[in-house]
């Protein structure tokens, strides 16, 4: 934990303006900073003060060296010490949030820089919750952080998931595990009148992504009496909220043997297990083969990975998500809904917007959009951190 009056100083170059990060902005990169020998010779996750150039202060900062992001704001008053009744006040502030949100524990109790906490993310499972530290100084706090989580939210079993492209831009290892408490299995997290199976210890990310808690509920609407297809679908997130809300029949298409299988027994614990079907497949395929065979549906969803997980990757995945709509779209029963998601935030809105109007037209169809969704509530944005809005799902009535 951080002592301020001991703590290093580092400063922005003479010519970077400091008032983008007195307005907010959280975080500095390499180039802005001087990095001198000493700067260099800071430990990753290393507390500090940060100056301007004049030796103004901006507040107090996460250091990496190794990292782009060289600085992550942490507090802005400069006196602010980064202990444990720090910790604890912003997964206070970050609990109370979510507990006006939701009646039942399961959501994400932290987001990162939009929560105050930096490259820090939490999803909370009930009694249960996992922590992916993204950033070096909360990897090297992670026995605090965690002591405060059990504290704040009353977990006893906590998970540390160190997958992802983030950790390793940080310099950090992909070591995961159970780190409090015990798990018997997965977990079941209602949601949406559904019930999912979240594997915390080894399934994607956390288990479950709650993000599309809202758009799940408005595809589910849209099923209701109707045949769904959910591909790239995970756990079976729009098919088991389409199945809930009183779809007719719902079919998960997934690379993955072990998510889809978490599916099933989603389906089999809502009394659904009938009306649903799971196809272990790769996307583009299934997509081919099902207009090939010219099935259709009165929902499509497809809810793909990070195409464009970088600006360097954009313009391949823009091409995905365009190919994505052009096979989907034959799909739908006329009348039917097309529902396409991206959660690449190097693809920006207009990007993907574009992409899926293309993606349609070339699929022969034409269409209304209906509804532009994004993350819930309990993944609120950072105003200065595009990254943090990443989310976008696009809602279609394609013509008869």
């Amino acid at each position: 934990m951080s002592d301020t009056p001991d703590l290093p100083v580092i400063r922005l170059r003479p010519k970077i303006d400091p008032r983008p990060l007195r307005f907010g902005a959280p975080w500095v990169y390499a180039d802005q900073l001087v990095t001198d020998r000493r700067t260099k010779a800071l430990a990753p996750g290393s507390i500090a003060r940060l100056e301007d150039a004049d030796r103004q202060p901006l507040g107090i900062v996460a250091v990496n060296p190794v990292s782009k992001i060289m600085a992550r704001m942490l507090d802005r008053d400069p006196d602010a010490r980064i202990d444990a009744e720090w910790l604890r006040a912003r997964l206070r502030a970050a609990l109370t949030l979510r507990e006006t949100l939701y009646d039942a524990p399961f959501y994400r109790l932290v987001h990162a820089e939009a929560d105050g906490l930096p490259g820090v993310v939490i999803d909370r499972f009930g009694d249960a919750a996992v922590i992916q530290p993204n950033a070096a100084w909360a990897e090297r706090l992670i026995d605090e952080l965690t002591a405060a989580l059990t504290e704040v939210a009353g977990v006893t079993a906590i998970v540390k998931n160190a997958s992802g492209r983030a950790r390793s831009l940080e310099g950090l290892d992909e070591a995961s595990g159970l780190i409090a408490g015990a798990l018997a299995g997965p977990v079941e997290v209602p949601m949406n009148g559904a019930i999912y199976m979240a594997d915390l210890l080894g399934g994607q990310k956390t288990g479950l992504f709650y993000d599309q808690r809202p758009n799940h509920a408005f595809a589910a609407r849209l099923a209701r009496g109707g045949r769904m297809l959910d591909v790239f679908s995970h756990v079976g997130g729009f098919a088991l909220a389409g199945l809930a809300a009183g779809a007719e029949s719902a079919h998960a298409v997934d690379g993955s043997d072990p998510a889809l299988d978490l599916a099933r027994r989603g389906a089999e614990a809502m009394g659904q297990g009938d009306r649903f079907t799971a196809e272990k497949a790769d996307a583009f395929d299934a997509l081919t083969r099902l207009g090939q065979e010219g099935a259709q549906f009165d929902v499509v969803v497809c809810d793909p990975p990070a195409f464009a997980p970088s600006k360097q990757a954009l313009e391949a995945g823009l091409r995905a998500y365009e190919r994505v709509a052009r096979l989907a779209a034959p799909l739908v029963a006329p009348g039917g809904y097309l529902v396409l998601c991206s959660c690449s935030h190097a693809a920006d809105l207009a990007k993907f917007r574009s992409a899926s109007i293309r993606g349609i037209g070339r699929g022969g169809r034409s269409a209304q959009l209906l509804r532009t969704g994004f993350a819930g509530p309990d993944h609120p944005q950072h105003p200065h951190l595009a990254e943090s809005g990443y989310l976008k799902t696009l809602t279609f009535r394609l013509q008869p």
